[in-house]
């Protein structure tokens, strides 16, 4: 019994880590160097991000501290947003 629970554990774990995105490390415009990292495909959905309160990063062992029902401070930056910004010109940020 112990080694199906075990077998199905490692199942729902490589099957959430298959959906992950690996991103290299990068310099932003400002200089400021962002680390590699893994993250999960954008969606609407606030409660299934590693960030979130109540799940655990699987590769960092962190906790969640982000409030899922509390509103995102910039509209167009929240939980599955599409809208962009529109660029014209050179100095788009």
């Amino acid at each position: 019994m112990r080694k199906w629970i075990v077998v199905a554990g490692l199942v729902l774990v490589s099957t959430a880590s298959l959906a992950d995105t690996y991103t290299r490390g990068y310099v932003r415009r400002d200089g400021t160097y962002v680390q590699p990292h893994f993250s999960t495909p954008r969606n609407s959905n606030p409660f299934d991000n590693y960030s979130t309160r109540g799940n655990v990063n699987p590769y960092t062992g962190q906790a969640g501290t982000v409030n899922p029902y509390a509103a995102p401070a910039n509209p167009y930056s929240g939980y599955g947003s599409q809208q962009r910004t529109p660029c014209y010109g050179l100095n788009c940020r």
